[in-house]
C-alpha cells in the first residue's frame, strides 16, 4: 500500500481546497492520505521535524506532497523518510535571504507544478531546482495559490503517481 502524505503552506491549513481535491484523487487511485498540521509552527525545520515525527511508524510506502513552505519541508524530510517520489506546488525553495535554506535534492522523482503569475514564490526559483536536479517541472498559467489550475495538478499528480506506483 503507498500513503501519500500532505504539507500545507505557511498561511494555510492540513484540509484546504487543494489538499482536499487532491487527496480525493489520491484516495481513488487506491492510496491512502493523510495531511500534517503545521498550524502555529513557522519555523521551517521544526516542520520538518514534525513531518518526520508524524511519519516514523508508517509502514507504507511515502509520496510527499507539498505546497509552498509545504514543498520545502517535504523536501528536506524527503530522504530520510525514505519517500518514493516528491510532488510539490509552488516550492518555497531559493527564497530571497534564505537561499541557503533551501534543502538539497533527493535522490527520487521529484515532479513541480508552479504558476508564471506567483507573485510570492517566483517561479524562476522552481526552473532553478527543477534545472539543478533534472526534476520533472509543469508550469501553468496561475499564481501562487494555483487554486484555478486544480485539474490541471489533478492529472499531473495522477501522472506521477501512477509512474512512481506501477
Amino acid at each position: 500500500m503507498t500513503t501519500v502524505i500532505f504539507s500545507h503552506g505557511q498561511e494555510s491549513g492540513p484540509w484546504g481546497t487543494k489538499i482536499q481535491a487532491m487527496s480525493d484523487v489520491v484516495k481513488e487511485d487506491g492510496c491512502d492520505v493523510d495531511s500534517i498540521d503545521y498550524r502555529g509552527i513557522i519555523d521551517p525545520t521544526r516542520r520538518v521535524e514534525k513531518l518526520v515525527r508524524e511519519c516514523s511508524n508508517i509502514e507504507d510506502s511515502l509520496i510527499l506532497v507539498g505546497s509552498s513552505m509545504g514543498g520545502h519541508v517535504a523536501t528536506a524530510a524527503a530522504e530520510s523518510l525514505g519517500a518514493l517520489g516528491l510532488f510539490v506546488l509552488a516550492p518555497a525553495y531559493f527564497m530571497e535571504g534564505h537561499e541557503e535554506l533551501t534543502p538539497s535534492p533527493p535522490t527520487i522523482p521529484i515532479c513541480i507544478v508552479h504558476g508564471w503569475h506567483d507573485v510570492i514564490v517566483p517561479v524562476e526559483n522552481s526552473i532553478r531546482y527543477a534545472r539543478e536536479c533534472s526534476a520533472t517541472l509543469h508550469l501553468v498559467n496561475g499564481d501562487h495559490q494555483l487554486t484555478g489550475n486544480i485539474d490541471q495538478i489533478n492529472e499531473y499528480l495522477m501522472q506521477f503517481l501512477r509512474r512512481i506506483i506501477k
